[in-house]
């Protein structure tokens, strides 16, 4: 026997049929893999990120171009930002709590949006309304200026601005399921058992002229038993029963 015959025997070419087989037999190595993968991604994330949220607060200011600049960066201004963290109770400097705030103007129109991020999406939402509250309030006295008008009240958004932590499990997750494949195509290739008639007139090089069925212990024994009595003369003897007797 030739040492590739040999080779060939021992390292076993997968089929393009075999594949189903391969994935339905190493099943629970696949799942087991992908869910131990998924619990390790979601850890991580859960241990590495903090969720982070947003609401948004909506106001008009009636003024022109020049001015609208200049209310703007009063939104966050210090008075505004202090008279926010009294009212709500917050442990956080007006430096910090303005670093939290962003302030845009949209479509180049009157309508102002005040945006605030916060680990809690609730937290989120009332400093947005009570940043727009203490604005128009504060700013009255010190340039005497009444045209802002607050809109709806912000919004409680429970879904968190980022998301990719929920992509890095989804992510950990898909690679445990390729590494669960893999493996399971690897140990099947390592797997010497000669399955099919093809294999060994590839292995030896010569026709299989016939091939011994699978048997289990039970059909053995029941063969067995069922043999022992044979029919004589349209009669059934017992061999075990007739030796008994002769003695």
């Amino acid at each position: 026997m030739s040492e590739n015959g040999l080779s060939k025997g021992f390292v076993r070419d997968i089929n393009l049929l075999e594949y189903f087989q391969v994935i339905k037999k190493r099943l629970w190595l696949i799942m087991l893999l992908t869910v131990l993968m998924g619990a390790a991604g979601y850890y991580y994330t859960q241990s590495n990120n903090t969720s982070i949220y947003q609401s948004s607060k909506r106001i008009i200011i009636s003024s022109d171009n020049e001015n609208m600049k200049t209310l703007m960066v009063m939104i966050k201004d210090p008075i505004v930002m202090a008279k926010v963290i009294e009212d709500l109770g917050l442990q956080q400097t007006p430096q910090g709590l303005a670093s939290q705030i962003n302030v845009e103007q949209i479509d180049e129109s009157r309508v102002v949006q005040i945006t605030v991020t916060n680990t809690d999406p609730e937290r989120a939402a009332l400093i947005a309304d009570a940043t727009a509250a203490n604005f128009r309030s504060e700013v009255r006295p010190i340039i005497e200026f009444e045209n802002i008008q607050l809109l709806s009240d912000a919004t409680v958004n429970p879904l968190p601005i980022n998301e990719s932590q929920n992509k890095t499990i989804i992510m950990i997750a898909g690679f445990g399921l390729i590494l669960g494949v893999g493996i399971s195509f690897f140990l099947e290739s390592l797997d010497g058992t000669i399955r099919r008639e093809k294999e060994v007139e590839e292995l030896l090089g010569i026709p299989v002229i016939g091939a011994v069925p699978n048997l289990n212990k039970k059909k053995l024994l029941k063969q067995r038993k069922n043999n022992s009595a044979l029919k004589l003369g349209g009669e059934v003897v017992d061999l075990k029963q007739k030796a008994a007797n002769e003695r």
